[in-house]
């Protein structure tokens, strides 16, 4: 197995008297899409804050490429190529596609007009807008539209461009199918395939147990501001992996056994022997 591309070890982070992060560890493999799931209070999204530099961890390492990463906000990780795409999309409603693409790296003019009077140079970015909206084959009638009025599907398709445009080794989705209804969410799912294929790995927090296993290389089940177990959806039944999350089963070498049959059995597992 080749080195993670982002990697964390012993990860803790606590709020007053709530730990959200108790020695948790994360490995994000090269060219992989990494499912991360947990109930509700599972440290997911301290993960991700943590991962993406939103928050700054009370102890424990992060590295990408093997290197130590010390990230003080979003702001360095983005310059460490890490893009990430919130459930809340972040988009600017009332401005186009290509203004939202470049939103806050805005290209100027070349010369007096750009240095000095610092005009946007507005046909560049349509056009280099164009071409990430094509590689990712997102079809738009123009990138002229505002974004507010374009579908739900639509918005976070462009979203998704403006991070894979950007990011460089490493692309985060929070919950980027939880508004959309079926016809989008699968519009987004095959968006994730392509950008996987163009080699870029990408981390999905879902809740959504069917599109996880649908789109996901492995899941990283976190439980208890840990992380329990790492599966791949090929190996286990989304009923094992539900219970490994409810803690009903553990996984250890590769095997699953069962520690808490009332909540296995209301997972639909069979109890009739120790292995799930």
């Amino acid at each position: 197995m080749s080195e993670p591309i982002l990697q964390a070890r012993g990860l803790f982070k606590r709020y007053g008297h709530v730990t959200a992060l108790d020695g948790a560890d994360f490995d994000l493999e090269p060219g992989e899409v990494l499912a991360v799931i947990g109930d509700n209070g599972a440290g997911k999204s301290t993960l991700i804050k943590v991962l993406t530099g939103a928050e700054r961890p009370d102890a424990g390492e992060v590295r990408l490429d093997g290197r130590p990463l010390h990230l003080r906000n979003p702001l360095d990780a983005r310059r460490q190529g890490i893009e990430t795409v919130y459930q809340d999309l972040a988009v600017a409603p009332a401005l186009d596609i290509a203004s939202n693409l470049y939103l806050g790296r805005e290209l100027r003019r070349k010369g007096l007009l750009g240095n000095v009077f610092r005009m946007l140079d507005t046909p560049r970015m349509r056009a280099e807008s164009a071409r990430h909206m094509a590689e990712l084959r997102i079809g738009l009638r123009t990138l002229t539209q505002p974004v507010e009025n374009l579908s739900g599907g639509q918005r976070q398709g462009v979203a998704v461009a403006r991070a894979a445009a950007w990011g460089s080794r490493v692309l985060v989705m929070d919950e980027p199918t939880a508004a959309l209804g079926v016809k989008e969410s699968g519009q987004v799912l095959d968006l994730i395939r392509r950008i996987r294929d163009r080699g870029l790995p990408v981390v999905l927090v879902s809740h959504n147990m069917p599109h996880v296993f649908e789109i996901a290389d492995r899941i990283h089940v976190q439980r208890l501001g840990k992380r329990v177990a790492v599966v791949k959806p090929s190996e286990y039944s989304m009923a094992e992996v539900v219970a490994v999350m409810t803690g009903a089963v553990t996984v250890d070498g590769g095997a699953a056994t069962v520690v808490d049959r009332a909540a296995a059995d209301a997972a639909g597992l069979s109890t009739e022997d120790d292995s799930a």
